[in-house]
């Protein structure tokens, strides 16, 4: 059915929809619909997973290689919400390890990703939340492992949690306002590195949609954060920061930046700094979009670069960022995924409701086999104020029966608080390097199986060749609904880890059957 006033939708676009939503009939997750019969209100999707992996090296070491037989079994539910107040996503599992050969005693594994807005008070008062429990690499230099089933003791269950509310609106027709307040936790099972609270305030005002000036925007922002490090000291930095913008064009604009900051990560007391730049904002057409900005802080060059590009059958993305990051990659800020961000700009031009874009996604990607939550290079746990630079690109391209996806990152960290004497990566490298690449490539061989290729390599890197180490995983699998609302997958991995401390190699024959209701 076409939008009134849509232009006719591309040949592409036509069959992708037909493939997601044919594989949508078929699962009948019996979603709830509006009373217009098209947008989704609100679901529930209760759902079960057994899994079985044979592995030649259960403990994932060169030395007394043991082969085991892992049996997970995982319930599981995901809720969506889009109703008018409340519009979230949360999604958990419970997940049950047993070793047919006692290589690893059994075990149990929280899984948990959720984020989502309240609307308190209807259009000025708001409720954002975020959470994560995931298994999470303590050390960057330790054993590198793909997936939760083999033993690893260099993986921690680490939870993160944020609860921000705020309030927003006009204080004139010209000038409009927001006050919030975040509150964040960190919590691992590991006693190597520090749980973190942090609590942060921020107030902002600045020209709205409705000023007279159409030409100059200007904001004025400060921010006040306290972290706290269980094992270690507590931390605070204040910003004031001044924002003039100017429109030379309706798709062209140029930012002027000024400000004062203090923090105590370099020394004990506060000390004050002040700070400049500039930003550019660049939207030549809704299928193009760049934004890069430069500031001079107290740790030298900051800056936030990206980049976004789709056509009818691709989309491209770039992003550059260097910035002080009080807990790097524990930040409890949910997603979906980098894979389904991706696909969710592809589709915007065959589905502008937001909404039914996600519904769209997510019966592509499953249609597919796609793995939504694919990461490049693994997370490590940080136990102070650390500087990191993360440079990430993406590209996918969808044919008739065909998908590719390539991702790369690449990151530079070290530490900023030099008081801090906790021990993590940073108490033996100076510094810590990661880069990767991951290719997938996904083909319909029915309109209801798919054959799947995935690979990945991820280089880390330290102070000391010591330090060095990289990791190679190659997998196949074939991926087919197998009963109405019950999807069979059974695939092939390969994984090299070269190290000087802990090599390893490890091949597996997986398969799984998730059943929704």
């Amino acid at each position: 059915m076409r939008r009134q006033g849509a232009t006719k939708l591309p040949v592409m676009g036509l069959m992708v929809m037909a493939v997601a939503g044919a594989y949508a009939q078929t699962v009948d997750t019996q979603e709830p619909v509006s009373s217009g019969g098209a947008k989704p209100i609100f679901s529930v999707v209760p759902r079960v997973s057994v899994s079985e992996t044979l592995t030649d090296n259960a403990r994932l070491t060169n030395v007394g290689k043991q082969a085991d037989q892992i049996t997970e079994i995982s319930p599981g539910i995901r809720i969506t919400s889009e109703t008018g107040r409340v519009k979230g996503y949360f999604d958990y599992s419970l997940r049950q390890l047993i070793y047919a050969q006692n290589s690893v005693p059994s075990t149990t594994q929280n899984a948990l990703n959720t984020f989502g807005t309240v609307e308190a008070i209807e259009k000025r008062a708001y409720l954002d939340f975020s959470g994560t429990i995931s298994q999470q690499a303590v050390s960057a230099f330790g054993t590198q492992s793909v997936g939760n089933t083999a033993s690893n003791s260099n993986l921690t269950e680490t939870s993160n949690f944020r609860l921000s509310p705020y309030i927003r609106g006009r204080l004139t027709d010209a000038t409009e306002y927001e006050a919030r307040y975040s509150l964040a936790t960190t919590r691992s099972q590991s006693s190597i590195v520090s749980d973190v609270t942090s609590a942060d305030t921020l107030v902002k005002i600045g020209s709205g949609s409705g000023s007279g000036f159409r030409l100059l925007g200007w904001s004025v922002e400060g921010t006040q954060q306290s972290v706290n490090y269980s094992a270690g000291r507590t931390t605070e930095a204040d910003r004031l920061r001044v924002v003039l913008t100017y429109a030379v064009t309706p798709q062209f604009r140029l930012s002027a930046i000024g400000g004062r900051e203090a923090n105590n990560y370099l020394s004990f007391d506060k000390q004050s700094y002040d700070s400049s730049g500039f930003g550019v904002d660049w939207t030549p057409t809704e299928r193009t979009k760049l934004s890069a900005m430069r500031e001079n802080r107290f740790f030298g060059e900051g800056h936030n670069f990206s980049f976004e590009h789709r056509t009818g059958r691709t989309v491209w993305r770039y992003s550059d960022v260097k910035d002080s990051f009080s807990t790097p990659s524990q930040s409890g800020v949910g997603s979906i995924g980098s894979v389904y961000d991706l696909f969710f700009t592809q589709f915007a031009s065959i589905e502008p409701d937001p909404n039914l874009r996600a519904q769209l996604v997510n019966n592509f990607l499953l249609a597919n086999g796609i793995n939504p939550n694919a990461a490049v290079i693994s997370n490590f746990l940080t136990s102070a104020v650390s500087l990191q630079r993360r440079q990430n690109l993406s590209f996918a391209l969808l044919g008739v029966r065909d998908t590719v996806t390539f991702m790369a990152t690449r990151s530079e960290s070290s530490r900023l608080d030099s008081l801090s004497t906790l021990v993590d990566d940073f108490a033996i490298s100076s510094i810590v390097r990661q880069q990767g690449f991951s290719v997938s490539y996904a083909h319909r061989l029915t309109p209801l199986s798919s054959l799947n290729a995935f690979a990945s390599q991820q280089n880390t890197s330290g102070s000391t060749a010591l330090q060095d180490s990289t990791l190679r995983t190659f997998n196949i699998s074939v991926s087919s609904l197998v009963a109405k609302r019950a999807t069979a997958t059974v695939g092939v991995r390969r994984v090299v880890f070269d190290s000087n401390t802990s090599p390893y190699v490890e091949t597996a024959i997986t398969g799984n059957l998730t059943v929704q209701f």
